[in-house]
């Protein structure tokens, strides 16, 4: 990701101070998205990078039917939300792994580790150290639309990424977990999200109020047993909080004692 320089914004040029909003934004969540779970989080692609030429237009890829059927998995992968649960349909990639996968261990500790390198050295330090004693044992990954598209303009479609991350040590889980309750909390204008019924230890938040921007997020986590489950949502004003939300009660439903699938 190219690196942007945003300086005050000019009095009489709104646009400027929009990319300024926007920036400061997509700053906190990508760094909430580092703590949270590392290369978890999606980048939803907006069809035109000058955002000063008028609101974004969202493009989505067409979906076809036969791209639209989870193959089945075993081990922490077996255990995400299958695509075809209600209206959910294959997402854009995660990073350079497509639109779903599943990694080690190590592979997904060293993941971590490259997402806070471009900390200040002090800080990377010590969330360097706080990664290692996490024990991560292994990380699954997918990626989802809540609708299908016919790559045409589509209203009220949203892309949502969801992060399973399984530890050794279930304590650290709830301490993580209540850690990045905490730290979203604190960021400041972040809107507290819908409930997840079932699920007391799971909360979500969402953009700030008021704002008048064309793009939203939101970001939940919550856990089961030695399994650590992150959402991040991307998508238009009209992103239907809720259908997230449900998206994270079914996941985390679907996580029994001690890490299985239902």
């Amino acid at each position: 990701m190219t690196e942007t320089q945003i300086g005050p914004p000019e009095p009489t040029a709104p646009k400027p101070r929009r990319r300024g909003r926007i920036a400061a934004l997509a700053g906190s969540v990508l760094l909430a998205g580092a703590l949270l779970a590392g290369v978890g989080y999606t980048v939803v692609t907006v069809d035109g990078a000058d955002r000063d030429a008028g609101a974004p237009v969202w493009k989505f890829p067409k979906v076809t039917a036969d791209k639209d059927k989870t193959t089945t998995r075993k081990g922490l992968e077996g255990m995400l939300v299958p695509y075809g649960t209600g209206a959910l349909v294959r997402g854009p990639d995660i990073g350079q792994f497509g639109s779903e996968a599943q990694l080690s261990g190590a592979r997904a500790t060293a993941l971590r580790k490259e997402s806070v390198s471009g900390l200040p050295r002090s800080l990377r330090k010590r969330l360097e150290q706080q990664i290692d004693r996490q024990h991560i044992k292994g990380m699954a990954m997918r990626s989802y639309f809540s609708q299908e598209s016919d790559g045409s303009r589509a209203e009220g479609i949203y892309s949502v990424s969801v992060t399973l991350t399984q530890m050794e040590d279930r304590a650290a889980v709830r301490s993580i977990s209540t850690f990045q309750n905490t730290f979203l909390d604190a960021l400041g204008g972040l809107r507290e999200g819908p409930k997840i019924k079932g699920h007391k230890n799971a909360k979500c938040f969402r953009s700030p109020q008021g704002a008048d921007e064309d793009l939203v997020m939101m970001l939940c986590s919550g856990y089961v047993g030695d399994i650590l489950v992150t959402t991040t949502a991307d998508g238009p004003k009209s992103l239907d909080a809720d259908g997230v939300a449900k998206l994270l009660r079914t996941q985390l439903d679907r996580i029994a004692e001690p890490g299985e699938a239902v």
